[in-house]
C-alpha cells in the first residue's frame, strides 16, 4: 500500500526532530520544510537539512521569508538581546507571526504535492509563552486551511498534526531515543554560533538542559 504524504516543519531543533521521526516511524512518507527567516541562529538550518536526510525523508527544501524586516524579536533583531533569565510573561524571543507563516508555507507545499498531513513541534508544557504553540491556535489555522484551499474545499481535508502539544521536555527525549534520534546533531540554542555550538544559557538551552535532567540521561549537546 502506498504510504501516506505528510510536510514536517523541521527547524533542527530538538523538538521538530523527533516530530520527523515520529511521523517516520507512523508510517508517512515525509517532506521536510525549514525556514529561512532572518533568524540570528540560522545555523539551525545546517542541522535541518542533515537530520532530514537522516532520517529518511523524501526531500527538503529551504524556504526565505523576510521576518527580520519586520523585527520585534531577539530572534530577528540583532539589537535586541536574547534573555539569559526567565521573566514574566511573553519572552522578546517571541516572533511576530512566525509559526502562521510557517504553516501557510507548509500547507501551500503541502497542496501542491497532494500530502493531506502537516506535522509541527509546537508544544504547550515546557515552552516561553508563546501564543502560537498553544492548542487553540493550531484548531483554528486548521479550520483556516480547509477554508482556504482547493484542496479543502474539494472535501481532501488537511490535518494539522502536533504530537508533542501535551508532553514534556522530558518525554519528548524519551520518545525521541527509542525512535533512534542523535540529539547530539540538534540545534535548539538561540544564539548558536557557526560551529552548531549552543550557549548554554538562554531560555531554549535551559529547557533542553532540564529536559535531559528528569529523562535521566546524559545531555550530547555540544556547548560553546
Amino acid at each position: 500500500m502506498k504510504k501516506p504524504a505528510a510536510i514536517v516543519l523541521l527547524s533542527g531543533g530538538l523538538d521538530s526532530t523527533t516530530v520527523l521521526a515520529l511521523a517516520r516511524s507512523q508510517g508517512y512518507d515525509c517532506r521536510t520544510l525549514a525556514v529561512a527567516y532572518g533568524q540570528r541562529h540560522s545555523v539551525e538550518l545546517i542541522a535541518a537539512e542533515r537530520l532530514s536526510r537522516s532520517l529518511g525523508a523524501l526531500e527538503h527544501r529551504v524556504m526565505t521569508v523576510d521576518l527580520a524586516g519586520i523585527g520585534g524579536s531577539a530572534l530577528t533583531d540583532t539589537t535586541i538581546a536574547v534573555p539569559e533569565t526567565l521573566g514574566e510573561g511573553i519572552p522578546v524571543t517571541y516572533v511576530p507571526a512566525r509559526n502562521t507563516l510557517m504553516l501557510s508555507l507548509a500547507l501551500g507545499w503541502a497542496e501542491v504535492t497532494g500530502s493531506r498531513d502537516i506535522f509541527i513541534g509546537v508544544n504547550a508544557v515546557d515552552y516561553s509563552g508563546y501564543p502560537d504553540c498553544r492548542p487553540e491556535f493550531i484548531q483554528a489555522f486548521e479550520r483556516l486551511a480547509n477554508l482556504a484551499t482547493k484542496a479543502g474545499v474539494e472535501g481532501a481535508a488537511f490535518r494539522i498534526h502536533t504530537p508533542l502539544i501535551d508532553w514534556s521536555k522530558a518525554r519528548i527525549i524519551e520518545e525521541g531515543l527509542r525512535l533512534g534520534v542523535d540529539y547530539a546533531q540538534t540545534v535548539s540554542c538561540y544564539q548558536a554560533n557557526a560551529a552548531l555550538e549552543a550557549c548554554g544559557r538562554c531560555d531554549s538551552c535551559r529547557l533542553r538542559q532540564e529536559g535531559f535532567a528528569v529523562a535521566g540521561v546524559p545531555d550530547p549537546t555540544n556547548y560553546a
